[in-house]
């Protein structure tokens, strides 16, 4: 997802990444993209340089994360940030942490879309679950499972998260990951890898 510089527009357009250019497709959000086969006629092209991406997902249906043992827990989608916007301590806070992990967004039929990273925020401070709900970073780009060789299996994964449930074209799973940080306010926090990219965010 991505917008022309200097347009205030927080969800933005979908988009394919050819080299040092950005197609926009014809498609409002990325799950209609997925929901419509992948395929989407090309409206209009950008130079990359001249672009801001977006969270490839800015309300997801839902996001799961997994910890190393198997379980996982919900994440708040009300609280998603995309590439290079700010995260804001929450109060009280001094310091937060950040967890960055691959994640998986589900296309049509329950099938794996596309591959993000997450950095799921984490301020100790806090109590309970309110430790982790108040910010989630996503992109900055979706690369498909041919894109990603690293990927690994993820399907004994999605089997079970959809089971005994249905699962819509948007909704995050994320697994793995490191843990990053101490952070505080002025602190640049950027990590990833290609082919998806850097994810970069501001602590403030």
């Amino acid at each position: 997802m991505f917008s022309p510089a200097g347009q205030d527009l927080e969800r933005g357009w979908p988009g394919r990444i050819d080299g040092d250019l950005v197609h926009q497709l014809a498609a409002q959000t990325l799950q209609a993209y997925f929901t419509g086969g992948g395929e989407a006629r090309l409206h209009a092209t950008y130079p990359l340089e001249t672009v801001v991406l977006r969270a490839p997902v800015l309300h997801p249906p839902s996001i799961r994360i997994f910890a190393a043992d198997g379980d996982f827990h919900f994440a708040n989608p009300a609280a998603v940030r995309g590439p290079d916007d700010t995260v804001t301590l929450p109060v009280g806070v001094d310091s937060v942490e950040s967890h960055l992990r691959l994640a998986a967004v589900v296309g049509a039929g329950g099938a794996i879309g596309g591959f993000t990273f997450l950095n799921e925020w984490h301020a100790p401070q806090l109590p309970g679950a309110k430790a982790r709900d108040f910010a989630i970073s996503l992109g900055p780009t979706v690369v498909t499972s041919d894109e990603l060789e690293s990927a690994g299996d993820w399907e004994p994964l999605l089997e079970h998260v959809g089971r005994n449930t249905r699962l819509l074209p948007g909704d995050v799973i994320a697994a793995g990951g490191e843990l990053l940080g101490p952070f505080r306010a002025g602190d640049e926090v950027a990590a990833g890898f290609e082919p998806i990219g850097i994810l970069r965010n501001t602590v403030a």
